[in-house]
């Protein structure tokens, strides 16, 4: 392309959006609820841990700190995509679109590793369980919690730099409802196969993670088998199924995230986060009524 003749982007333009004004408000509103739940959900399982004594554990306070990093997952894509179905000019600024991407799927690698981390964790309480209060103390907790977030949010880093020195010239139509790696360096005006080896690079850490999630829970089962008593069995069955639900569910997302229907599948992740981790925790669900009826007491007498 001659540069005299290149036009150089500075935002992108969302193409994927319904167009009708009825159908963007079919989208629209369903979708404000999910965001509503998502963020409620998520910040009571939060709020219950870190209020109940009883759940201040490893167990439960990775709990709290995977329901906040789904916050902050979804807070990066689903209000610009509320923004955009209201809005007849469905854009985003070229820095804002690198942001989306880095936070996104820097969240999203941080997710990945806090899975590990609880899949570990969970291991040692079922398959070691005289020691774990000796292995799994709170400065470990605080040290894997704070690698995890580090090796996340750096892991992408270079990735977005180098994108963010690409020429992008011409179209500025991206075929998807929010920024993402595949379809923003479809418009750059350069060749971009160098960005394979960070793809590569990706690959390994999730798979790594994949494959010590799976190795783990092999060997949770396997010791869980070993329990004569049928009430133990049950018991610590119901302590890992949640986990294990969240971990199928969150890599079906992530392998889904080629597709242009992402966002969506995207959503259910956080969605079921707060009703998998509710429904099937005892201790979870009386933390959460403690507190809704801690609330109606202060409005109560508030009144």
């Amino acid at each position: 392309m001659d540069p005299e003749n290149e036009t150089m982007v500075t935002e992108f333009h969302f193409s994927d959006f319904p167009q009708s004004k009825n159908g963007r408000l079919l989208f629209f509103i369903p979708m404000l609820f999910i965001y509503i739940f998502i963020i409620v959900g998520n910040f009571m399982i939060f709020f219950a841990v870190q209020l109940d004594p009883r759940l201040h554990n490893p167990m439960y306070n990775f709990i709290s700190v995977f329901s906040f990093l789904k916050i902050w997952y979804t807070t990066v894509t689903i209000p610009k995509m509320l923004s955009n179905l209201l809005s007849e000019q469905k854009t985003i600024s070229f820095i804002g679109c690198l942001l989306q991407m880095y936070f996104f799927h820097s969240l999203r690698v941080t997710e990945a590793l806090v899975l590990t981390v609880m899949a570990i964790d969970r291991y040692v309480a079922i398959c070691n369980p005289l020691r774990y209060a000796i292995i799994m103390t709170p400065r470990l907790c605080i040290q894997l919690f704070t690698s995890s977030c580090i090796f996340g949010f750096f892991m992408l880093l270079p990735e977005i730099v180098w994108i963010s020195t690409l020429p992008f010239c011409g179209s500025n139509q991206i075929h998807q409802l929010f920024c993402d790696f595949e379809p923003v360096l479809q418009l750059a005006c350069t060749d971009t196969s160098i960005i394979l080896v960070e793809d590569v690079i990706h690959a390994i850490s999730i798979l790594t993670s994949v494959s010590v999630i799976t190795l783990s829970y092999l060997r949770i089962i396997t010791a869980i088998l070993r329990i004569p008593s049928g009430k133990n069995h049950q018991k610590a069955f119901s302590t890992c199924a949640a986990h294990v639900a969240i971990f199928l569910l969150f890599f079906a997302v992530w392998h889904s995230c080629i597709c242009a229907i992402a966002l969506m599948f995207a959503v259910l992740a956080p969605l079921f986060n707060p009703i998998i981790y509710s429904l099937r925790n005892k201790d979870m669900k009386n933390a959460i009524k403690k507190i809704l009826c801690s609330q109606k007491m202060f409005d109560a007498s508030g009144s």
